[in-house]
């Protein structure tokens, strides 16, 4: 794991935790739109770095590296994090494990919840496919989807296939959905999602709200996966302002 940072010294520590098979670039607009605020803190999730070969090795041990390097560079403090759908699920677990102190955080769509045993299989290989395919015909599916956001997924899965391939993409769904969220700590957790992916994501909010009845949900219409970020990375930074109260 690699910690990119975008560094204003004295301003307030912002940790932001990419999803799965993308890269911390997905974040440069927003961190465009925060750099003169925030210390901004971006990590290259193993599996999914840009440059270097690496493996996804399991949500726990990702969030075992944020929490070591926030003790040793930031004193175990962190002001503000970010985590969008598999950064949300390595964030949940920095919060359960309570070593490190966050002010704000944001699980933007994060599974927090397992599948059925006979189902992570089948799915960790659909998806493989789908990032696969992803990588070796992105015309095809920019003529698909004729979307400035599956664009832009699309352009992110290009530049990490290549360092972490179909392994990470295995290992990390693997991981992702073999495990339970059972308990948070936090002062201001949030939970995000689009009414495109409620179908998924409204289980995973209910089951965070059951465990930590003071999160705050906030539902997105005509959202998608990791779509607000991508398409209005304008929005995200000033929530991510009014929540720190900026």
């Amino acid at each position: 794991m690699d910690f990119e940072v975008f560094a204003r010294e004295g301003a307030p520590s912002l940790l932001l935790i990419p999803g799965l098979g993308v890269s911390f670039e997905i974040f440069m607009p927003l961190i465009e739109q925060l750099k003169e605020k925030f210390r901004i803190i971006a990590v290259q999730v193993d599996g999914f770095t840009l440059g270097k070969h690496t493996r996804f090795t399991s949500v726990d041990d990702q969030a075992a590296q944020v929490i070591e390097y926030l003790k040793e560079n930031h004193n175990g403090h962190l002001d503000f994090a970010y985590g969008l759908s598999l950064g949300g699920k390595i964030l949940s677990r920095v919060l359960e494990r309570d070593e490190v102190t966050i002010g704000h955080s944001i699980l933007d769509a994060a599974p927090l919840l397992p599948l059925p045993r006979w189902l992570v299989g089948p799915l960790r290989y659909y998806q493989c496919l789908n990032v696969w395919t992803c990588y070796h015909w992105t015309g095809f599916w920019r003529w698909v989807f004729h979307s400035h956001y599956f664009d832009v997924l699309l352009d992110e899965c290009s530049k990490v296939y290549p360092y972490g391939g179909g392994r990470a993409v295995l290992d990390g769904y693997k991981s992702v959905y073999t495990n339970k969220l059972e308990s948070i700590k936090g002062d201001d957790i949030h939970y995000w999602y689009g009414t495109k992916e409620a179908f998924v994501a409204k289980p995973q909010a209910k089951h965070l709200k059951n465990i930590f009845p003071d999160v705050q949900v906030d539902v997105f219409p005509k959202m998608n996966h990791g779509q607000l970020l991508v398409d209005h990375p304008d929005e995200v930074a000033n929530l991510i302002m009014n929540y720190y109260g900026k």
